[in-house]
């Protein structure tokens, strides 16, 4: 006789009495229930699946690079910190408003030597290793994608919102999302399916806003001036700004990977831009994912970390408004 019968036949003989007739019956009647029961009365517990059980892992294994992120990212933020009010030397990469210093460079070898201890058959992607010439591929492998200093223009003027951003995607989509704001020591942080996003570890949520016209929108003016992208830049500011249903006020914070948490924290209802890179909103999107907002391409398809251009917002209503008022800007892939 299973456990399972035999949990049945000694309800079935206990003393006559109503709740006893009715357990058996239900017992009888609901398998589901039955094995949980049957577990618990000979200390057992129900019988997993193995999706139930790699479930469990992934998210036993998710939580370890998770901390892992949190400790270097607190490490290079010390880093940073320290540096933040001293004199610093410049230098330009690809203009003369996309700006490198010596703490870009020292932050993201640092992340890349912990990690890398930890983790040795992980891949990287970090922002100044392939301004220096590294490809930048994103394959099913785990793969870091850490930009080191997002905000290089903030520290450089000690504009307080300066954050380092660290992504772990795996089979090419982000599964953990840090982002430490090291000068107002803010960390964010969140996991993927996990249902929750957290703000120096309390629990954080996107607006519910759904009016564009009751909304705070973020966007950046990007490190390309082209006289062509920014007649494109003016005509959706001017959309945004000046149509009859207006937005309340328009944010250029100088941090993609920011401007997203803030969008998390419900600080902003939504915000776009074209032209970062995979670094800057890997973190974020799982984020602004697991606080409970929405994370698109600008044109309102799924987002492509690889294809330089994100919407987020609070709500996809909100999201479909922005939308619909901005025109695409062309930008190449990091991966062409």
């Amino acid at each position: 006789m299973t456990s399972e019968a035999r949990l049945v036949y000694n309800i079935r003989f206990i003393p006559r009495c109503g709740w006893a007739e009715r357990l058996a019956t239900c017992l009888t009647t609901n398998a589901s229930s039955l094995s949980t029961i049957a577990a618990m009365s000979t200390n057992q517990s129900p019988t997993k699946s193995p999706a139930a059980k790699r479930a469990r892992t992934d998210d036993s294994e998710h939580e370890v690079f998770l901390k892992a992120a949190v400790e270097v990212a607190r490490e290079a933020g010390r880093l940073i910190h320290d540096a933040f009010d001293k004199p610093k030397e410049v230098m330009n990469k690809a203009t003369s408003v996309d700006l490198v210093t010596a703490t870009d460079q020292a932050a993201e070898k640092l992340i890349f030597e912990k990690l890398r201890e930890k983790f040795p058959d992980h891949a990287f992607i970090g922002e100044e290793s392939v301004a220096a010439g590294s490809k930048c591929e994103l394959t099913d492998a785990p793969t870091w994608i850490v930009d080191p200093l997002d905000g290089t223009t903030n520290f450089v003027h000690r504009f307080p919102f300066v954050a380092v951003s660290i992504a772990l995607a795996i089979e090419q989509k982000p599964v953990v999302g840090v982002v430490y704001n090291c000068i107002l020591d803010e960390m964010y942080t969140a996991i993927a399916g996990s249902g929750e996003a957290q703000w120096n570890g309390k629990p954080i949520h996107c607006t519910g806003e759904t009016n564009i016209g009751a909304a705070i929108v973020g966007t950046e003016f990007g490190s390309d001036r082209s006289a062509a992208r920014l007649e494109i830049l003016r005509d959706n500011l001017h959309s945004l700004a000046g149509n009859p249903n207006a937005v309340h006020s328009i944010r250029c914070l100088g941090s993609a990977a920011l401007n997203m948490c803030l969008v998390a924290r419900g600080s902003m209802d939504g915000y776009f831009e074209t032209g970062i890179h995979c670094w800057d909103y890997g973190a974020g999107i799982v984020i602004v994912r697991e606080a409970g907002g929405v994370v698109l391409d600008p044109q309102g398809g799924d987002v492509d970390i690889m294809a330089r251009k994100v919407l987020c917002a609070g709500t996809r209503e909100l999201a479909a408004s922005i939308t619909a008022s901005i025109k695409p800007i062309p930008v190449p892939r990091d991966d062409a």
